[in-house]
């Protein structure tokens, strides 16, 4: 709908929209996508949003060097479910799930969503650590929010000429590039970001319809996030690249939020409804730790969504009933 390449012409000739930079953690979905897929492309370790992922201080090995991320505020939260690790954009975990899944097979979901041929498969690239443009990454999301769906973008609408007749219409450009099923259980583990993770000031600053989105830090800030009717992708950073030292959840999110805020107010983004579920899609009521259906002791219930087959099978039975332990030498067992 509209592109905003700068404040003033004058003070810079650069065009933000197109500006090669690494997208940080917005990248992260693709990552979890990726893993997702695992379900349909025939991978041996198969991963949903309720499977669980360490993280704790690793260093990987990859041809030979050393790579040790750390999570932003240098604190780690042990095991965690996939939905939880996007949703807190946990960096180890992240790399610790490219890794499992396939450092190509990330690249390969990237790539079918639009992204440039310099990303490449090394630890760093589940990080966001390769560059591209807000433009790219704008295009990417589409993928997340029209079920699986890439579109392609324009800038020109139609041609008319001097007495108003259409010489050319422009028609969208698809294609198929994630499954649906895959796409739409990203896009609920997105969902997350906003309601319990990194993305939650949205809705503390007020913008209350359904939507998905992701922050990302990186020398830059980025959110980038939809409705089902409107996608938004906002870049905050200086032209000559150096540190901005402000969290996108901090910096790009409260733009985000005011745009889509106002955006609200119109028609038809006003009228942003519930995301539709493809076919294919189950639900099961799990322990929010251990990720298994839910037993009768746990603490912690959510509503998971599925691929088809994927759901858990095993009924959690990591909590006990204390008050009915033997505690007659002092000691719980």
């Amino acid at each position: 709908k509209a592109l905003v390449g700068g404040r003033n012409y004058g003070n810079s000739q650069l065009n933000h929209v197109l500006a090669m930079r690494q997208p940080g953690s917005v990248f992260k979905p693709f990552v979890y996508a990726a893993a997702i897929a695992t379900a349909l492309d025939g991978a041996s370790n198969i991963f949903t949003s309720a499977s669980l992922l360490s993280d704790v201080s690793t260093t990987f090995s990859f041809n030979g060097q050393a790579y040790q991320p750390r999570d932003f505020h240098g604190d780690y939260h042990g095991d965690v479910t996939l939905r939880a690790a996007l949703a807190e954009s946990l960096n180890v975990a992240t790399v610790s799930l490219a890794e499992q899944v396939g450092y190509s097979r990330v690249v390969a979901m990237a790539r079918r969503a639009g992204l440039n041929d310099a990303i490449k498969p090394t630890p760093s690239v589940a990080l966001g650590a390769y560059e591209t443009t807000p433009l790219e990454i704008a295009a990417a999301y589409t993928a997340f929010a029209n079920q699986g769906t890439w579109v392609k973008p324009t800038t020109i609408e139609l041609v008319r000429s001097a007495d108003g007749s259409v010489l050319s219409r422009h028609l969208p450009e698809t294609r198929p590039a994630i499954d649906p099923r895959v796409a739409y259980i990203t896009m609920n583990m997105m969902q997350e970001v906003l309601r319990s993770g990194t993305g939650a000031g949205v809705r503390s600053r007020g913008f209350l319809l359904p939507a998905s989105g992701k922050t990302g830090t990186s020398h830059d800030g980025w959110f980038a996030g939809f409705t089902s009717e409107l996608l938004c992708v906002v870049w905050v950073g200086f032209d000559d690249n150096r540190e901005l030292n402000l969290e996108g959840a901090h910096s790009a999110l409260p733009i985000w939020a005011e745009f889509m805020k106002r955006a609200a107010l119109t028609r038809p983004y006003s009228s942003a409804h519930e995301f539709r579920a493809p076919s294919g899609i189950v639900s099961a009521e799990i322990c929010s730790e251990s990720g298994d259906l839910a037993g009768a002791r746990c603490p912690k219930l959510r509503t998971e969504v599925f691929i088809a087959g994927t759901e858990p099978t095993m009924v959690c039975d990591g909590h006990h009933d204390i008050s009915s332990a033997d505690t007659t030498d002092g000691r719980n067992h």
